[in-house]
């Protein structure tokens, strides 16, 4: 009877398959420039579910990089449907993230601006990490959007809070005690009391970010002077609706997390798009799991290929060698030419110069009588 047991329980675990790990990923196209196929004309894209591999292959074809080598035909069919076919006509910027805690922000949102057009694809997260492949590291400038807030100040969350439109209080009698109020659609106000340790948290992650995303965009000032300007991708993660999962209800965390994420996203993109003049493409990846901290869905790696520097360099290098070569034969057949000359003249001189006795060789066969 335990036998018999056994065997149906096994035979019901492998039977059922297992819940996948399935997420949501929104293309969100420049608002200038069309990078992306329109919304209307791709609805086969929105109802077939991409892979992790798929969306880090579009990422590298945004980027103005050609696709990996071992990418499916059903892959590139799926590229094809959420790009343009112009290879000409690419951003060669990307702001990627990856938002953990959330399975798909149109149920919470329905009507936002930025998600509301953008293009929308479920996404297998599977279990293991995909790789966005790139060149090296000179044509491409990687930022990313994880580095640590450090120390801030209530100017700081005061400043922040007036971006997003809304006010920060604080409390005269102990610091980081305030109170934050920010309008958000749909919504009358969003209002995170500072006392408690999962608004506060929260606050501080989107702080981090918002800081983040200034570096990025100072960084790009730099390189958009520079005579060569590499393609650039600003990524990273958010998991701050963790904090909220971890404290706080359900209702609560649609509430204060997600509808101000959202709204704090579609401010952060404004700023991109203007910074970038509308040459950069949003690809934002929603996993309603969170994630360990310190672990993230898609991994940047650097494929090896002999750049056009590289091979400048190789010919410099053979040409300095065969100059080298021709200076050196030069040189040595000078020398013997001068030293020839030089003894030919100096036998010239001691011939005239000899003295024309008996003994000499010019009268060795001379017979005297």
């Amino acid at each position: 009877m335990k036998i018999f047991s056994v065997f149906l329980i096994s035979f019901l675990f492998f039977a059922f398959p297992r819940a996948e790990s399935t997420g949501s990923v929104f293309f969100i196209d420049s608002t200038n420039n069309q990078f992306l196929r329109s919304q209307s004309s791709n609805d086969v894209a929105q109802s077939e579910s991409m892979l992790l591999t798929e969306v880090g292959a579009t990422v590298s074809v945004l980027l103005g990089f050609a696709p990996p080598t071992t990418l499916s035909a059903a892959g590139s069919s799926k590229l094809n449907e959420v790009l343009i076919p112009n290879p000409f006509n690419r951003p060669r910027a990307v702001f990627m993230l990856e938002v953990s805690g959330i399975d798909d922000p149109l149920v919470v949102d329905p009507k936002n601006a930025i998600f509301g057009r953008a293009l929308k694809s479920s996404v297998d997260l599977g279990s293991s990490k995909a790789d966005i492949q790139l060149l090296d590291e000179e044509e491409v400038s990687v930022v990313s959007l994880d580095e640590p807030l450090g120390d801030y100040t209530e100017e700081d969350i005061i400043d922040f809070a007036s971006w997003l439109g809304g006010s920060y209080v604080a409390d005269a009698a102990k610091p980081f005690h305030g109170v934050m109020t920010i309008p958000v659609a749909d919504v009358d106000n969003v209002t995170l009391r500072m006392p408690e340790k999962a608004h506060k948290e929260f606050v501080s992650k989107l702080l981090a970010l918002y800081r983040n995303i200034r570096k990025a965009m100072e960084k790009h000032g730099h390189l958009s002077k520079t005579l060569r300007r590499p393609a650039e991708i600003i990524m990273g993660s958010f998991d701050g609706i963790k904090v909220l999962l971890e404290q706080l209800d359900r209702d609560g965390v649609d509430k204060l997390g997600t509808r101000l994420l959202l709204a704090t996203l579609s401010n952060i993109y404004g700023l991109l798009q203007t910074a970038y003049g509308g040459q950069i493409v949003g690809v934002i990846v929603f996993n309603g799991v969170p994630q360990p901290e310190s672990k993230t869905l898609m991994n940047v790696i650097y494929t090896s290929r002999s750049s056009p520097r590289w091979l400048a360099d190789t010919t410099s290098s053979a040409n300095t060698t065969l100059a080298a070569q021709v200076l050196v034969r030069r040189t040595l057949a000078w020398i013997t030419g001068v030293v020839l000359l030089i003894a030919t003249l100096l036998g010239v001189y001691f011939l005239l110069n000899m003295p024309l006795t008996r003994d000499t060789l010019l009268y060795s066969n001379v017979k005297l009588d």
